[in-house]
């Protein structure tokens, strides 16, 4: 079965006004727009498009609850229910970041549940804003561009890189004869030959630790970044001569400067220094598993991801840190951009898997005529129940029992009965199914 579901975009105050809605061909609301949810997730369900197909259900939160036979291809049997009832594995998300997010993390499987008991059994409410762990399911995610740039921050970089930062800065602030106490202190910090991961643990708790408290060298530490970083930037702008496009040495210090206007005086300002800062190009993806700090800062994405709440944040954000939890969560091994590449299938056919069950993404790039009847097509496998977006064009799903036609920014849900979806059209299409 192929049920059609739609929702309202969130209004996160980070989100563009107008990108979701040019992407799905619709009308803008006035308001940001920075995450339409496509999924059965408790924090905002998908929307059930004709409720008549679904025994009358108006979400797919509420249908799958009611029906997890038909939906999940789950019976709802015994004791099941009592023990954790049948959900949807996966949330696929279109995110639209006009500013960044928080600097942020998300636990492992064992760490959720762990941390999700714990707090059961403390009394913490459920939506108490002290909460870290809302549900005990991990979160890994993965990110695919579909602006010409994606902006993001992701994972510990080598110390090696972070201290040839900090060396430009020092150097751009001693010629402006600024002050670089804190600077040179920092540099001094990382320098220590020790365990890379031991050291940064050790940053970041002192960062994060002195930060939410004032403290004076973090502040101090902050102020000096900020200064030289525009001093570096301004002085690579006069030397190429209003060039267009920024070059990738430079990236990290323009970082500093967006972050210090969203978030002035954060200690996350600081931290970014220690962190991959990657430009995505339209097209490419990343995947974000647990323990990886990342920050989302500028871009439009078809996100994917498990379907849960949890999120340990770190910095750039006034909502709660608890920085215990976080350094607890976090993998503190320096590695490289996290990029996942597609698994290339002909022509048309792109799969994104990352290394857990829950989810995988299939793109569909056709070039025919969706009315036609000597058309290209591609068939999808499916894992389970799937989520289909129609970004471009149009496009007609064909599965075991039924099928349905998806115009840009439609989307329906995909019963598991249905085993495979065959894609044939003139547009693009999005699939999230499992990822067995």
């Amino acid at each position: 079965m192929f049920v059609r579901i739609d929702n309202t975009p969130r209004d996160y105050a980070w989100g563009s006004r107008t990108a979701i809605a040019q992407l799905l061909g619709r009308p803008t609301s006035g308001r940001p727009e920075a995450e339409l949810w496509l999924g059965a997730h408790p924090g905002s369900p998908s929307r059930i498009v004709d409720p008549t197909l679904t025994g009358g259900a108006t979400n797919l939160a509420e249908w799958i609850a009611r029906d997890p036979q038909t939906t999940l291809g789950v019976a709802d049997a015994g004791g099941t229910r009592a023990r954790r009832a049948p959900r949807l594995t996966f949330l696929l998300k279109v995110l639209a970041a006009a500013g960044p997010l928080s600097l942020q993390a998300h636990p492992s499987s064992v760490q959720a549940a762990e941390g999700f008991a714990r707090e059961n059994a403390a009394g913490v409410p459920l939506h108490s804003p002290d909460r870290n762990y809302k549900d005990p399911f991990h979160k890994p995610e993965l990110v695919f561009a579909l602006s010409e740039r994606f902006e993001a921050l992701c994972g510990f970089r080598p110390l090696a890189s972070s201290i040839a930062d900090l060396d430009r800065l020092i150097a751009a602030a001693r010629d402006a004869m600024q002050p670089t106490d804190a600077l040179t202190a920092f540099r001094a910090r990382l320098a220590v030959q020790t365990d890379a991961p031991q050291l940064l643990r050790g940053v970041v708790a002192w960062l994060l630790e002195s930060g939410a408290g004032a403290g004076a060298g973090v502040s101090a530490l902050v102020a000096e970044v900020v200064d030289a970083a525009a001093r570096v930037v301004a002085g690579a702008e006069n030397a190429a001569e209003g060039a267009a496009a920024v070059p990738d040495d430079l990236l990290p210090f323009t970082t500093v400067r967006v972050l210090a206007s969203a978030y002035p005086g954060d200690p996350g300002i600081a931290l970014s220094l220690l962190l991959n800062r990657v430009s995505l190009r339209q097209g490419e993806a990343l995947y974000l598993p647990a323990g990886n700090i990342h920050a989302y800062l500028s871009g439009l994405a078809v996100e994917l991801m498990s379907a849960s709440d949890n999120v340990l944040r770190g910095g750039l954000t006034p909502k709660h840190i608890d920085v215990p939890e976080l350094l607890h969560v976090l993998h503190f091994t320096p590695k490289p951009v996290p990029y996942l590449r597609p698994e290339v299938h002909g022509d048309d056919v792109e799969v994104f898997r990352p290394d857990v069950p829950d989810f995988r993404l299939v793109r569909v790039a056709l070039g025919t005529d969706a009315d036609d009847q000597d058309t290209t097509e591609s068939r999808v496998a499916l894992s389970g129940p799937a989520i289909a977006l129609c970004t471009d064009g149009g496009v007609r799903l064909r599965g075991a029992r039924s099928e349905v036609t998806l115009r840009q920014g439609e989307a329906a849900y995909v019963t598991p009965d249905e085993a495979s979806v065959t894609v044939v059209g003139d547009g693009t299409v999005f699939i999230a199914t499992g990822n067995e």
